[in-house]
């Protein structure tokens, strides 16, 4: 389904009601000097919409990322969550789960307190939110590695242990930092398939980073390409295609033409970058 328009508003500020997170003229630049991301506006609707955010390396994809969860300030505009209320220091109490580029595990915990982690941070008994972190590692086939430590895991299922762990605390929103760039190609599909009934079941609203046009075509519903640095938006594409995605998808016309659409604007983007210098 092609994206709500972000002009399709009904508030004064401009921000549409049906938005869960509105980004207005985000912008970046490190004490150094170096600007990272410049004036980037989205809307980020409230119905669940699995995004992409493709750019070529260094363009600012994963310090959006940051900026959008809290974990990083924004230097320039704001990031509002009009439908979520605000603790008293001005933070959104959105619940968001966040997987990292690399799984990020206690090598000297059980898979299930690595899960459990999120939870234990927020003070919760283990015997309280034990249903709560053996649902996580089901939604990721992983109940029965719950006493199994990370090194007796492949890659692919750390990254499992990483996406539960994001999922324990019941997120609104997961985001996702090029979660698969460093598995094999037969892992990395099958986890993009994974990940795909996960989102259609918990109905989530997903933020995915990614540098792969393929990946980006075969997951999403719409499509964030951003140009090299600094990070700017230069289209936003909606993916017409149905859910659940299949080989069948992968193989059409219908997923040639987006890549070839996708492909076609990062190179007009760096071609831009090329002729400014």
């Amino acid at each position: 389904m092609p994206p709500e328009s972000a002009s399709d508003t009904g508030s004064p500020t401009g921000t549409s009601p049906r938005s869960l997170i509105s980004i207005k003229s985000v912008s970046k630049v490190y004490p150094n000097g170096t600007e990272a991301v410049r004036k980037v506006s989205l809307e980020v609707p409230g119905r669940p919409q699995f995004i992409s955010l493709l750019g070529p390396s260094g363009c600012g994809k994963s310090t959006l990322l940051r900026m959008i969860s809290g974990l990083e300030r924004h230097t320039g505009g704001g990031i509002d969550w009009p439908t979520t209320p605000y603790d008293s220091k001005g933070r959104p109490l959105a619940e968001i789960g966040f997987v990292f580029q690399e799984p990020t595990l206690m090598p000297w915990a059980s898979v299930f307190d690595n899960v459990y982690l999120p939870l234990r941070l927020k003070k919760h008994k283990k015997a309280v939110v034990r249903d709560q972190v053996m649902d996580a590692l089901r939604m990721v086939g992983l109940e029965k590695f719950a006493d199994s430590y990370p090194r007796e895991l492949s890659g692919g299922m750390k990254m499992r242990v990483s996406i539960a762990r994001a999922l324990a605390t019941r997120p609104k929103v997961l985001l996702m930092d090029e979660p698969f760039a460093a598995l094999d190609e037969i892992t990395r599909l099958k986890l993009n398939n994974d990940l795909l009934s996960l989102w259609e079941k918990q109905r989530l609203t997903v933020i995915f980073v990614t540098h792969s046009v393929f990946e980006s075509a075969y997951l999403s519903d719409r499509i964030i390409v951003m140009a090299a640095r600094p990070g700017r938006v230069i289209a936003d594409i909606g993916i017409d295609a149905p859910y659940p995605r299949t080989e069948a998808y992968r193989t059409s016309s219908a997923y040639n033409e987006y890549c070839k659409e996708v492909s076609g604007l990062l190179k007009q983007a760096m071609a831009g970058v090329e002729d400014e210098h």
